[in-house]
């Protein structure tokens, strides 16, 4: 099978370039547009991005799929990255390249970014999508469980590198990872936010707790919120019916989104 270079978007303040993927919609169904935001040292490439985005190109509707910087095919050093940087360029990339209504679809950290963006762009995100969604994971999840030698190799070096389930390479948390995450936390006080929102979480999910779900839903105090809790599901939540899932919850968060509109 051919992989195509993906397109590249560049950014003149910084000469920072985003590598993106897009589908064009057709007529009435084009909209609202999806808009798929990857995890944490993940990228666009994963069974997810592509079951939305076949999914989409076949009912016509318009999707985006792109890298962080410091992630896949996007320029940049992963070690360098913020929350805010990440959210950053999302609101770039969907602003350079997306218009009218959005349903966004967060996994992992990107849930933590579609609520950066949902803030940002308060009139054009209409519906929210959350797989394990980890808003506040920095906090929340990484420093709360932090060891001793983690904690001493943040305030020396200003980098741990923590083993990996998903890869050969330690994953490096930064101190100024840490240090931006609590200027950008979401869940401390009730996110304004009215649109529907759909949570799906594993149960059996070793990286983000279920419980963590719940406290994601009950900070979206004015939305419509849905959770689906998966008694085996894992992080990842890749697996065919997982995907299967995924995109009938986002048809259902988009077809929700058309009927406000209308």
């Amino acid at each position: 099978m051919t992989v195509y270079a993906p397109s590249v978007l560049s950014r003149a303040s910084d000469g920072a370039t985003i590598a993106y993927r897009r589908t064009e919609g057709r007529g009435a169904a084009a909209s609202p547009a999806v808009v798929f935001l990857p995890g944490f040292r993940s990228d666009m490439e994963g069974g997810k991005a592509l079951a939305l985005e076949a999914r989409c190109r076949a009912g016509g509707r318009s999707f985006l799929r792109f890298d962080y910087t410091g992630h896949g095919l996007s320029s940049g050093n992963f070690e360098d990255g913020t929350i805010g940087q990440w959210a950053d360029d999302a609101v770039f990339a969907i602003e350079a390249l997306t218009s009218g209504p959005l349903v966004l679809v967060g996994s992992s950290m990107g849930g933590w970014i579609m609520m950066l963006v949902a803030r940002a762009l308060p009139d054009r995100v209409a519906g929210l999508v959350g797989i394990a969604p980890a808003p506040d994971f920095t906090e929340d999840l990484t420093m709360a469980n932090a060891s001793a030698a983690m904690r001493e190799a943040l305030e020396r070096d200003g980098v741990w590198y923590e083993p990996s389930d998903y890869s050969d390479e330690p994953t490096p948390i930064t101190r100024a990872l840490i240090e931006d995450g609590r200027q950008r936390l979401v869940l401390r006080e009730p996110f304004p936010f009215a649109g529907p929102v759909q949570i799906v979480q594993g149960m059996a999910d070793p990286d983000v707790p279920w419980r963590h779900a719940l406290k994601v839903a009950e900070a979206f105090a004015d939305a419509d919120v849905e959770i689906t809790l998966v008694r085996s599901g894992d992080h990842r939540l890749s697996e065919p019916h997982d995907l299967e899932r995924l995109v009938r919850t986002t048809e259902d968060v988009c077809r929700l989104v058309g009927a406000r509109q209308g």
